[in-house]
């Protein structure tokens, strides 16, 4: 089944509502993702037809073990990416966050292994570096600011 960038947002949205509140309701997925209730009902209704989301008008909203594990695999790219651009790559944060959250949706399974076992690689074998890398881009940024 095809899932699309915006899709996965959505389940990506979702899992964190519930992670963080334990509950899914339409305004606060709307208020996360910036976008009308309207949009949200819509997103749903075609997310429960392909079987990610439970979704009744008016009920609760939730994940199926096949949408979970679809937000699951995105929330976790999400965070690698994010602590990858931050800790290696010494980008800053709020501009590694907007990254990630772009290059989540794109990457594919192997680019995401290879960068997990680089960042773990270059930390236990090149510590000295990679401090020395990230002092230098912490420099630079606070020169462009």
């Amino acid at each position: 089944m095809e899932i699309s960038k915006r899709e996965e947002e959505y389940l990506e949205t979702m899992y964190i509502l519930h992670k963080n509140k334990g509950v899914i309701r339409v305004k606060d997925i709307a208020k996360m993702m910036r976008v009308k209730p309207p949009s949200v009902v819509d997103a749903l209704k075609k997310l429960n037809e392909k079987g990610l989301v439970e979704y009744e008008k008016y009920d609760r909203i939730l994940l199926t073990d096949e949408g979970r594990e679809v937000a699951e695999r995105t929330y976790s790219k999400h965070l690698l990416l994010t602590k990858f651009f931050i800790g290696i790559l010494g980008i800053p944060p709020e501009i590694a966050e907007r990254d990630a959250c772009q290059f989540e949706h794109y990457v594919s399974e192997i680019t995401v292994k290879r960068i997990r076992e680089f960042a773990r690689f270059i930390q236990e074998e090149c510590p000295y570096v990679l401090k020395q890398f990230i002092k230098e881009k912490l420099a630079e940024n606070a020169e462009s600011e």
